[in-house]
């Protein structure tokens, strides 16, 4: 009889999603060790930005619906951004340093797949980890919100939290292939400055991206931040478009799609060599 196959062509006979559950308990305990660290970033940092940028300096913001998206408020504008944003930052602090420790310092991907799990199992059970991170910072950040009153129904709520998982795996699939196959830390930095920053800062989130010059409202345009937020700011104020929302969804799905499988390409290499 053969021996079990180990390594990135292991577990034929099982699935993917079966054997990426096998780690749960791995991800657990990492949580239960870390989670004090998270508090500051993932609740307290996003309520500050809602405080300083909705409540304080929206009260000097005229509230006209028609240049703020259908919002009545610059607090119920700038919140669904915030939300979206809070995602995307929750993703990119968790797929870009923690796995070059995976994978460099730690060894824990080689450990890992000397068992009969594959590459595509350790990659899921990690991109569970972080969709987990992401919806429980943005239900604590929609939960905060509620005494706001800048929401128009429990539906768009919950929609809205949905949508978070979509703008997190949009995210997280291409930027972990990214980091997967990196030799060494020091492109993370342009990765947050020349990445992370802008898109919080022109994706939509502040301010509508009308506001922009037109060659750089279509470059925003482009970006999947803008997608979620604009998808977030349609459930939380009631603008629902089905024709709009659809093009969202499809983008953002194709990109977690591409991501992925640039994503277990990249790992495989990477732990060939």
């Amino acid at each position: 009889m053969n021996p079990t196959p180990t390594g990135p062509c292991a577990t034929a006979h099982t699935s993917t999603v079966a054997g990426a559950a096998r780690l749960f308990d791995y991800w657990a305990i990492v949580y239960l060790r870390t989670w004090k660290g998270s508090v500051i970033s993932s609740f307290v940092t996003p309520l500050l930005y809602v405080l300083a940028m909705g409540v304080f300096l929206g009260g000097f913001i005229e509230g006209d619906p028609a240049a703020l998206e259908g919002a009545t408020s610059y607090l119920s504008f700038v919140a669904p951004g915030l939300l979206a944003a809070t995602a995307m930052t929750t993703v990119f602090g968790e797929v870009t340093y923690p796995v070059m420790g995976q994978i460099k310092w730690h060894k824990t991907y080689f450990s890992m797949i000397a068992t009969p799990l594959g590459v595509p199992e350790v990659i899921l059970a990690n991109l569970g980890f972080v969709l987990f991170r992401v919806v429980t910072s943005c239900a604590v950040f929609l939960v905060v919100m509620v005494p706001f009153g800048v929401y128009e129904s429990v539906t768009g709520v919950l929609g809205a939290l949905l949508v978070q998982v979509l703008i997190g795996l949009a995210f997280a699939t291409p930027i972990y292939a990214f980091s997967a196959g990196l030799k060494d830390e020091s492109a993370f930095a342009l990765v947050f400055r020349l990445g992370m920053i802008p898109l919080f800062l022109f994706s939509g989130a502040f301010f509508p991206i009308a506001n922009l010059d037109a060659p750089l409202e279509v470059l925003a345009t482009l970006t999947p931040l803008w997608h979620g937020v604009d998808l977030t700011r349609m459930l939380t104020l009631g603008t629902w478009d089905w024709p709009t929302a659809a093009v969202h969804v499809a983008y953002l799905t194709t990109l977690a799609g591409l991501g992925w499988v640039w994503a277990v390409r990249r790992l495989t290499r990477r732990m060939m060599i």
